[in-house]
């Protein structure tokens, strides 16, 4: 699960009690920005229409990139025309037409669904599952009992107690974020009173004429909310926020709710593969549908907004569910892509525990003897991950074909970095941006979404338009390139995520002190042959 924290409600939250200290404006960057080129634009954005007029005249070839999400609304305008269709299989008709384990698997495959139709929702995070699944073998021992366990038992009950404070955590932190959710509510639902809707703009709040001393204040404060970074968008997606933090504290971290029955696997057989349904939307596609959008929305349509890729056959593998993706899930999910042509996917998600670890490092080196590119978000933490995990990881498979991605903002050296994401200096291989990328949601809707998850997707562009032109290139090379070709900033002091005031040099958040940028990428790979034969044997 990739989940950004609250937003800017967050933010908003420490200033209930001084919202009348002086207002800061807050400038809005372009909606394309991510494309945009910083010598002409002063956006640090990837360059992707340079990179364009510099490959006008040259011919490409259509690239598959799966992406591995919670699902992916595959009726959108924007995507509809950029689906990867499995040719060999009869739409709707329940057979298995090309033999592959997976019945009608048109557009990919779901692995959190049931043969019966139905799909999961919420599940549960993995240190919950790890502390409920530890919990039965330590939790009532004794004193002395623990002094006598094996080396073993050791490790596994210091896995148990480290399941057990995250969950702890987690809780006091959402139940805060519910409880200061709720004042908000209660400062909104006198906006609302006030303009008599239920949505209310800036604008509504400023054409507020009433009298009353309380309204008035409210109003004060609202439109001071709005100074510091609140946009109508967000006023919207309000309620949305509200229902995401009881379905973690409902769900998410609740012990008595299990939902793995629906999928109707057998679950302790890490190996078994043939599970699912071909129900690649699912029940809410928006994270999916946003990481599709960014990767390949169809470009020069106007409609919408455009994709990094302008070649690109998007096939969709649902995996991830509202909490923590599963490892057996996660392992399927990279074999069935690798197997069915994926040359690079997409993994916008991740947590802190992975107890069938040695499966997904298996299927990342399947990936890898395929010669397919893997491209995985760091994680929203704001943490250093040399010095801790965000599951799935390159760190014990140690693979060629790997790419971590941090996030970059569009601001100056104060928001170089985005506040969330997650760094490290040899474990995170380059940023991309990853604040307020605006693209595709269900139902023919576009949105802006902050996140390494939305820094990936525009890395795994980044490596589908390479691999569209320069088809013969390696997975491997692809990765030289786009790391080589990053725009440095070695030297240059900006914000440390998590810690406001402390500014750091950003070489330190990575192996390369590189953003993503196709323009460079391309212009490199054009003085660059194909690296031996890198056709791959074919997949069983």
């Amino acid at each position: 699960m990739q989940f950004k924290t609250i937003s800017v409600f967050a933010g908003i939250l420490c200033t209930l009690a001084t919202f009348a200290q002086e207002k800061t404006s807050q400038e809005k960057a372009p909606q394309d920005w991510f494309h945009l080129d910083f010598a002409t634009d002063k956006y640090r954005g990837v360059s992707t229409q340079k990179a364009y007029d510099l490959l006008k005249g040259k011919k490409s070839t259509p690239v598959i990139v799966a992406v591995i999400d919670g699902g992916t609304d595959v009726m959108h305008e924007d995507l509809k025309d950029r689906l990867w269709t499995n040719t060999k299989e009869i739409a709707g008709n329940g057979k298995d037409d090309d033999k592959n384990g997976y019945a009608d698997d048109v557009h990919g495959w779901n692995f959190i669904g049931g043969k019966d139709g139905k799909n999961v929702d919420a599940d549960n995070f993995e240190a919950l599952r790890e502390m409920v699944r530890l919990g039965k073998k330590f939790k009532d021992k004794t004193a002395e009992e623990l002094k006598q366990l094996s080396e073993k038992d050791k490790t596994e009950y210091q896995t148990y107690l480290r399941a057990k404070e995250e969950v702890e955590k987690k809780r006091t932190e959402y139940q805060g974020y519910a409880q200061q959710l709720e004042q908000i509510t209660k400062i909104f639902d006198v906006i609302r009173k006030a303009v008599g809707k239920e949505n209310f703009t800036k604008k509504d709040v400023e054409n507020i004429t009433s009298t009353d001393a309380n309204v008035k204040q409210i109003k004060e404060m609202v439109l001071s909310f709005y100074d510091r970074g609140l946009t109508d968008e967000e006023v919207a997606g309000f309620k949305e926020q509200q229902d995401e933090i009881n379905k973690r504290l409902n769900f998410g971290l609740n012990p008595d709710f299990d939902p793995r029955s629906i999928v109707g696997d057998n679950y302790a057989d890490v190996k078994e593969k043939s599970y699912g349904n071909a129900d690649v939307a699912g029940p809410r596609g928006e994270h999916g549908t946003h990481v599709a959008g960014i990767i390949g929305a169809t470009r020069d349509n106007k409609i919408g907004m455009d994709g990094v890729c302008d070649n690109v056959k998007l096939m969709i593998v649902r995996t991830v569910p509202d909490g923590d993706e599963r490892d057996k899930d996660v392992a399927n999910a990279i074999r069935y892509a690798v197997d069915n042509g994926a040359k690079v996917i997409n993994m916008s998600f991740g947590k802190d525990f992975s107890p069938n670890r040695e499966v997904v490092d298996e299927a990342i080196k399947y990936a890898a003897s395929k010669n397919v590119l893997l491209v995985h978000a760091a994680g929203n933490d704001a943490k250093d991950i040399d010095t801790t995990n965000n599951f799935p990881t390159n760190k014990f498979a140690n693979v060629k074909n790997w790419l971590e991605i941090g996030a970059s903002s569009w601001g100056d050296e104060k928001k170089f970095v985005a506040d969330f994401s997650n760094y490290g200096k040899k474990s995170v291989d380059v940023f991309a941006p990853g604040v307020d990328i605006y693209s595709t949601i269900p139902g023919n809707k576009y949105k802006n979404n902050s996140g390494t998850s939305m820094a990936s997707p525009v890395t795994a562009g980044v490596a589908a338009l390479l691999l569209s032109y320069f088809p013969d290139f390696s997975a491997e090379q692809i990765k030289e390139i786009i790391i080589k070709s990053s725009v440095k900033y070695v030297g240059t002091s900006v914000n440390k995520p998590g810690e406001k005031e402390v500014m750091v040099d950003f070489a330190e958040f990575s192996n390369s002190a590189g953003i993503v940028n196709a323009f460079e990428a391309v212009k490199l790979a054009m003085t660059m042959k194909p690296a031996g034969n890198n056709k791959a044997k074919k997949s069983k």
